[in-house]
């Protein structure tokens, strides 16, 4: 079933991920659809505070937005993000994301990401800490 919201972001991405940034165009379109979740979501970037592991020889890929708080794990392929806004408004179908989704998403698109290599040995230990954070 096709979202307009998250079609929307889709086609903004694809733009963004073409030339590099955000058009003055977009940054209202994203705006008007998110609200504050994209004005959090543009601060996080700009603060840099995104980050991927791959994790080798296996090649994992695990996405990291630093928030307020903590760490937040996000799993784009599932849509998935633990924090609290997720399993409250986005679980509920109150919201189609949370901030930390878009914020990854953006990332992704833009190559504003900080990547870490990690040895497969760390995998566990790393999930761990950030499973701890899971409410």
């Amino acid at each position: 079933m096709s979202n307009p919201e998250i079609d929307t972001l889709n086609d903004v991405c694809k733009d963004a991920k073409a030339t590099g940034k955000l058009s003055g165009d977009s940054l209202n379109v994203l705006y008007e659809l998110f609200g504050q979740r994209f004005s959090k979501a543009l601060e996080a970037l700009r603060e840099g505070r995104v980050k991927k592991y791959i994790f080798k020889p296996s090649g994992r890929v695990v996405w990291i937005v630093v928030g307020r708080e903590r760490d937040y794990l996000i799993m784009p392929e599932a849509a998935f993000c633990t924090c609290d806004d997720f399993y409250f408004r986005v679980l509920d179908r109150q919201v189609h994301m949370c901030y930390h989704l878009l914020t990854q998403k953006l990332a992704q698109n833009l190559g504003w990401f900080t990547t870490f290599e990690e040895t497969d040995d760390c995998y566990s230990m790393l999930m761990n800490e950030w499973k701890k954070a899971i409410p």
